[in-house]
Formats: C-alpha cells, sequence, structure tokens
C-alpha cells in the first residue's frame, strides 16, 4: 500500500504528459531556462532558448553535462506518455553522440519512443541549434515496470 502511494505523484505527472498539459509540467531543470513545447504519444519537443552562464564551458559554448540533462528530460517526458497508471520507467542506458559545439543561442530537442515492450524501451532524441543543424544525438534503453 505504501509503496503505491509513494507512487501517486508519478501516476500524475505520466498523466498531464500523456494530455499534453505542457503549462503544468514540472521540473527542477525548468529553472535552467528549458522548457516542453509539446507531449504527444511516445513523443516530446522542448526547447531551451536562454541558458544562465553556468551552462557554458570555458569556451563559451553548452557544457555536455548540461546538454545530457536536457536530452534527459527529452527522454523521461516520451517515456512517460506510453506509461499506463502503475507503471514508472528508469533508464537502463544512455548514449549522447556530440557533433558540433553548442553556441549561445536557441537550442531545440525531440525524442521518441521507438519500441516498447513490457518490460523496455528504446528512444532515440536530437537536438538542433538555432539554425536547425543536429548538434546532438542520443538513444537510450529503459527498463519498464509495473508497481
Amino acid at each position: 500500500m505504501a509503496e503505491s502511494k509513494n507512487r501517486a505523484p508519478l501516476t500524475e505527472i505520466n498523466r498531464l504528459i500523456r494530455e499534453n498539459r505542457v503549462a503544468e509540467y514540472r521540473s527542477p531543470n525548468l529553472a535552467l531556462g528549458m522548457a516542453p513545447i509539446e507531449f504527444g504519444a511516445g513523443a516530446s519537443r522542448w526547447i531551451w532558448r536562454a541558458r544562465p552562464a553556468i551552462t557554458l564551458n570555458p569556451f563559451g559554448t553548452v557544457q555536455g553535462g548540461y546538454l545530457a540533462v536536457f536530452v534527459d528530460e527529452l527522454f523521461s517526458t516520451a517515456i512517460a506518455s506510453v506509461l499506463a497508471d502503475g507503471e514508472w520507467a528508469m533508464t537502463a542506458e544512455f548514449k549522447l553522440n556530440f557533433l558540433r559545439a553548442m553556441r549561445p543561442g536557441p537550442i531545440e530537442g525531440s525524442a521518441r519512443v521507438l519500441r516498447r515492450s513490457r518490460t523496455l524501451a528504446f528512444l532515440e532524441a536530437q537536438v538542433t541549434d538555432e539554425d536547425g543543424a543536429v548538434a546532438v544525438t542520443a538513444s537510450s534503453t529503459w527498463a519498464v515496470s509495473r508497481g
């Protein structure tokens, strides 16, 4: 009983993602300027318009760890959109490919669930710079559990 009660907030988050209620989505990473644009069935789109100076490395480009946080938001909201009430998922594997440096300026990202089984989900994502050039590609495997 306590275990299912502890997952009640997660069930509500997953539900608001399934219902594309982006204005109600909460995450500590929103404080960095990241914002969801749209949640869809097995997909999510985000934008990161302005970033705090702490997200830049000494060369003036976006530090890779912050890009990983952005991609994790993409993945977590895409997988949440295909979870039923009582299900939860966690990252089992995560891979990023940095194709180009990202200078300050708006960036967009999208993720989608490629395949979902009872216990695993496979996802892909990409991040583009303000000119639309792909700067980061990512793939991830998620373990799906039922409470």
